[in-house]
């Protein structure tokens, strides 16, 4: 017979009382903000090589048929600074550097001169909102492929007008719905809506999908505190759908 002072039962009590006082142990530990800041930072990398492993580069998003899609005036603006910063729309080119054969500027016509994609896609805003929207342009790998760009590497970076920055994977570049977007319904871009170039991830969080396109970079290595805009005040980096 076990009496209070067995070590088997002590064993057993204690571990229940633990269990007991984790929520406030871990509450504890996250109100430290040194200590939460490194946890959250911790879950998110976590997050983020999860979601690297599930994608699957063949599997399309849903694409809707025209009556799904919402009218354009519905469609928000959602910038992170302003809807139309200074741009010279005339004399725009997409710079394009590090891993590939042909760097150099590139202007609109020449992009739009590869073979043009159109599709009805579904924008989820991670603010919790989502449209359906029409977009077309360029696959982003053909013109990855125009370029000679080495698709053995690991990200595509680019840089906005606007000052916003964003990167992806490669595994992302090369899915055959991720577009670099120069209209929407048919029609050139409005500026409002990222004119003359932007991205289109349908496997991507809208944060991802950068806007006023001026510079784009392949590479294996990412700048310090310069992976992307919201990333770097703690989003996830992967922003998979």
């Amino acid at each position: 017979m076990k009496t209070e002072s067995d070590p088997g039962r002590l064993k057993s009590v204690s571990r229940r009382e633990l269990l007991k006082l984790s929520p406030l142990l871990v509450g504890g530990v996250l109100a430290i903000p040194s200590l939460r800041e490194s946890i959250l930072a911790r879950g998110v990398r976590l997050s983020d090589w999860a979601s690297g492993k599930l994608f699957r580069g063949t599997h399309l998003a849903q694409t809707l048929p025209d009556s799904e899609v919402t009218p354009l005036e519905k469609f928000p603006y959602n910038t992170y600074d302003e809807d139309e910063p200074n741009l010279d729309f005339d004399n725009w080119k997409l710079e394009v550097s590090g891993l590939v054969e042909r760097p150099g500027r590139y202007t609109l016509a020449q992009v739009q001169a590869l073979p043009r994609q159109t599709q009805n896609t579904r924008h989820v805003c991670v603010e919790g909102w989502d449209v359906v929207g029409s977009f077309g342009g360029v696959r982003l790998s053909n013109f990855l492929s125009a370029i000679g760009a080495d698709a053995s590497a690991r990200f595509v970076a680019v840089e906005c007008a606007d000052d916003y920055y964003e990167s992806i994977d490669m595994a992302c570049a090369l899915h055959p719905q991720s577009l670099l977007c120069y209209e929407m319904y048919g029609k050139p871009l409005e500026r409002g809506h990222g004119a003359p170039l932007r991205l289109s991830l349908p496997t991507k969080l809208g944060y991802k999908h950068a806007k006023y396109l001026t510079q784009l970079e392949v590479t294996n290595v990412l700048k310090p505190d310069h992976r992307g805009y919201w990333e770097d005040q703690g989003y996830p980096w992967f922003a998979g759908l």
